[in-house]
């Protein structure tokens, strides 16, 4: 008996033909859609400020829309986070489309995870909650099930629950299902997209993943057939250590035991992923906290040919006197210049300042006057990339934890029956797990100084303010040195924004993986835009493009 999961959206903003791609490429029982992040979070938040009836993904609306007769017809359920911080808001716009369509489906939602009124001062703040009452809302035969913030991997183990009939004690089947979920949440990425080595297939158009889920928590990793892009155990690795941390990989439902999976090609565009063990839930849920931090603005001065420092100093001195109240401003010259450039692009190298103040004023008029004054009086070859604006809000987030009983986890059925879901009866509380031991370094040999990205891949991304680092091995050889080379140390070395912070290592030796988590490298999180990549998106890149002497044998 197996369930076969979709993924339409890994975003808010994904591509808008994904889901009737997903209806018409090959069967399915279920498709999800991911639209939700720490991010998104704050710009409904926003959305919402200015419209109380707002709050949630609209593009889900205009894709169902164009889809929901497609999967009433053929049978597939949706589930989906686009309800946002305003389900009930969303399940009433989908029955509301229905009626006008003339589609008989049954729509339900997830409550409870919003407890902004708790926490005063804050735009947003949501429970992660898990799978159980979207288990519930599927039992009583919802065919579209929309929830507000759920841990992406819920969206999985919801239908999983539901379908083969786990109960929360069912700890290593939940396990397995949260893998699959993990794997699936960020779409076109378990399928070549944003991977480390794009040119093993044809990525111009990736296809979105599904999962074939058994009933022991096993699944195997595919996408429908004649889809672009390709699944293999790589994609699929790159995927698991997204976003992820050591070998317990917390949720509501379960925890996860990374250093325990296990992957192998299933044939073409086929991986299988078995053997994950479970742990009970730790005793508390995870609060993602949304508010507005302040106003930002941000001035790219444009730095051509001759006395690149120098030219730097002036602005920054001319600039001085207008920044004197700015609560944090910050300068970043790169040099993307050369010696005796060919276009005067490439002569050129760019100075960026951001400035920071509780003030929108502060920012806005106070900057971008003094700097448009400089026109004609600063360096020579004066211009910036574009002018400087009235100063925009930007956000803060944080996360706090709360008791699995400090929320009301509720199934709202498609009839407006209220259905509670209990907190789980036994939890686990997170602890590190003892470290594993490492393979066999590799015999003396003769090396070479190259980038580390010729023997490993690479993906990262943010959470809160950290971001996480995910380091593969290719083969069995480079795994032996990469586990005793690239240490934390090593990594602090080879990049030097992190030297003053915390960086800590996780060995997962059946990915042959390395995680490192970097403790504070993005301030306040994405949308505080602390650095040149909020996001750490391409830390990861920027990794594997630094030069190690690698052993020969491995090149």
């Amino acid at each position: 008996m197996t369930l076969r999961i979709g993924n339409a959206s890994g975003f808010y903003g994904d591509r808008f033909d994904a889901m009737r791609e997903m209806l018409t490429g090959g069967e399915l029982d279920v498709l999800t859609g991911d639209y939700l992040a720490e991010l998104t979070m704050l710009i409904l938040g926003r959305d919402r400020l200015k419209d109380p009836a707002a709050g949630y993904a609209r593009t889900f609306l205009r894709q169902l829309e164009d889809c929901l007769g497609l999967a009433h017809q053929r049978g597939v359920r949706i589930v989906t986070n686009a309800g946002g911080l305003n389900p009930a808001g969303l399940a009433d716009a989908v029955r509301n489309m229905a009626d006008r369509l003339g589609i008989p489906v049954r729509v339900a939602h997830v409550a409870g995870d919003d407890l902004t009124a708790a926490h005063p001062g804050s735009l947003a703040a949501h429970a992660y909650l898990g799978g159980f009452a979207i288990a519930q809302c599927l039992r009583a035969g919802a065919d579209v099930v929309v929830t507000g913030r759920v841990t992406d991997a819920a969206l999985v183990t919801g239908p999983a629950a539901a379908h083969f009939g786990w109960t929360p004690q069912d700890h290593d089947r939940l396990a397995g299902a949260v893998v699959a979920g993990h794997v699936l949440e960020c779409g076109a990425q378990a399928t070549g997209g944003n991977y480390a080595f794009f040119r093993d297939g044809d990525v111009r158009r990736p296809g979105f993943p599904l999962a074939e889920l058994h009933e022991d928590g096993s699944c195997v990793i595919t996408k429908h057939p004649g889809t672009g892009g390709f699944v293999d155990v790589g994609t699929v690795t790159a995927q698991l250590l997204y976003e992820t941390a050591g070998a317990r990989y917390a949720g509501p439902d379960v925890t996860a035991r990374l250093d325990t999976v296990r992957l192998s090609q299933d044939g073409p565009d086929r991986v299988r992923i078995e053997g994950v063990r479970g742990e009970a839930p730790p005793p508390t849920l995870k609060v993602g906290l949304n508010r507005l931090g302040g106003f930002r603005n941000e001035v790219v001065f444009v730095l051509t040919g001759l006395d690149v420092e120098a030219k730097a100093a002036l602005v920054r001195e001319q600039l001085e006197p207008a920044l004197a109240k700015a609560a944090d401003v910050r300068w970043e010259l790169v040099r993307t210049d050369r010696s005796d450039a060919p276009t005067e692009e490439t002569a050129s190298a760019l100075l960026r300042l951001v400035v920071r103040d509780p003030d929108q004023e502060v920012v806005g008029r106070a900057l971008s006057g003094a700097a448009v004054e400089l026109a004609l009086a600063g360096y020579p070859g004066f211009h910036v990339l574009a002018p400087p604006g009235k100063g925009s809000p930007y956000g803060v987030f944080e996360d706090v934890y709360v008791p699995h009983g400090g929320v009301d986890h509720v199934a709202v059925l498609h009839d407006g029956q209220r259905i509670p879901v209990p907190p789980p009866h036994d939890t686990l509380v997170l602890d590190d797990v003892p470290r594993p031991p490492l393979p066999e370094p590799l015999p003396p040999g003769p090396v070479t100084r190259a980038p580390l990205g010729l023997v490993a891949g690479a993906r990262s991304g943010d959470k809160g303010g950290d971001a996480n680092v995910g380091v593969w091995a290719r083969t069995d050889d480079a795994w032996r040195w990469l586990a005793h080379e690239l240490t934390a140390d090593r990594f602090r070395e080879l990049i030097p924004e992190s030297r003053e912070l915390t960086v800590v290592r996780h060995v997962l030796p059946n990915l042959r993986a390395l995680n490192f988590v970097v403790e504070g490298i993005l301030g306040a999180g994405a949308a505080a835009r602390h650095r040149f990549d909020p996001q750490a998106k391409a830390l990861g890149e920027w990794l594997r493009s630094r030069h190690l002497d690698i052993p020969e044998a491995l090149l």
